[in-house]
């Protein structure tokens, strides 16, 4: 397992991280989240990722007793805050309010002192951008966080909040999770060429496209049985890949390590977040750290694919965003 820095910060991460989206404390039993962590852990993956709001709170309490007896210091716990973890009109949201108690939470939940990184799940157009931005330098400041990103944030938005941690010297930004694949490519017209500027390293979910881009989808047929397309839980976020017009483009794209590794070679990403329901997949996706793509290989999946999103979300309608 190669590892890289985030964006412009010190802070190494695995190029392939795990993440426990939709499968823990839903999708999975216990026991068989545990054996992907361990699958992972076995496999030299160091950085994991989950959030707040990842099946109403219980994928962090599922990772964090994964986790449990691994030595702290050999490992990179990534969560997120914004989305609803309760009913009250103050549990959502980057308030103060909200962040510290979902900080608080979110450490006890994963059993630790600390994460290494905590990330703005979504931008919050009713809270000041100050009152977020000095909330997470708090947590900083306080050792209970040691570095801070956001997840699908635009490119302005981004902007913004780097000029006004830059001007009250508040702790910056060092990272970005957005969906980006090879079907889905949106953050190439803004957010990539801001952020390769400034630093801020992109942590993807998604690079398999949901699983479209492993060839286990094929047009015209029903997907298999046990797949996530036919999980109650996940569906909902892979079914608008799973049409004729993208399947018949991608049939015969079988490996996951070629979709895992077209992501890593493109300028500006730190990691890849890939999931898994038996260890197995874990392996299998693995495989794509240290793949180098040579220029005729690129060339030709643009040929082949190419952007099937247009740039413009204004002018697309686009498949369903992960909460």
């Amino acid at each position: 397992m190669e590892h890289r820095h985030l964006g412009r910060s010190g802070l190494k991460v695995s190029e392939i991280a795990y993440g426990n989206w939709i499968t823990h404390g839903s999708q999975v039993e216990e026991d068989a989240a545990r054996a992907c962590v361990a699958a992972a852990l076995d496999e030299g993956i160091t950085t994991f990722d989950t959030a707040d709001v990842y099946a109403g709170t219980r994928a962090e309490a599922v990772l964090g007793r994964a986790l449990h007896g691994i030595r702290r210091e050999s490992v990179e716990i990534c969560t997120k805050v914004f989305w609803p973890t309760g009913s009250g009109p103050n549990d959502r949201g980057l308030s103060r309010k909200h962040i510290m108690e979902s900080a608080h939470a979110s450490l006890r939940r994963l059993q630790t002192g600390y994460m290494d990184l905590y990330q703005a799940h979504r931008y919050d157009h009713e809270t000041p951008l100050e009152e977020t931005l000095r909330a997470f330098d708090d947590l900083v400041r306080q050792g209970k966080v040691l570095y801070i990103g956001v997840s699908e944030w635009r490119a302005e938005e981004i902007s913004a909040a780097l000029e006004i941690a830059g001007q009250m010297g508040l702790d910056r930004l060092v990272s970005n999770q957005p969906q980006y694949n090879m079907l889905w490519r949106v953050i190439e017209a803004e957010v990539l060429p801001l952020c390769l500027k400034e630093g801020i390293g992109q942590i993807v979910w998604s690079p398999i496209a949901q699983g479209a881009l492993t060839g286990k989808y094929q047009p015209g047929q029903e997907a298999p049985a046990g797949s996530r397309a036919t999980d109650a839980s996940g569906s909902g976020f892979i079914r608008g890949f799973l049409n004729d017009a993208i399947l018949s483009r991608v049939a015969g794209l079988s490996m996951a390590q070629l979709a895992v590794a077209w992501v890593l070679q493109n300028p500006g990403v730190s990691a890849a977040i890939v999931g898994a329901t038996r260890p197995e997949q874990v392996r299998e996706n693995v495989k794509a750290s240290g793949v180098r793509l040579d220029d005729e290989v690129m060339r030709k999946i643009d040929d082949v694919l190419g952007p099937v999103i247009e740039r413009d979300p204004a002018r697309t309608v686009s498949p369903p965003s992960r909460p």
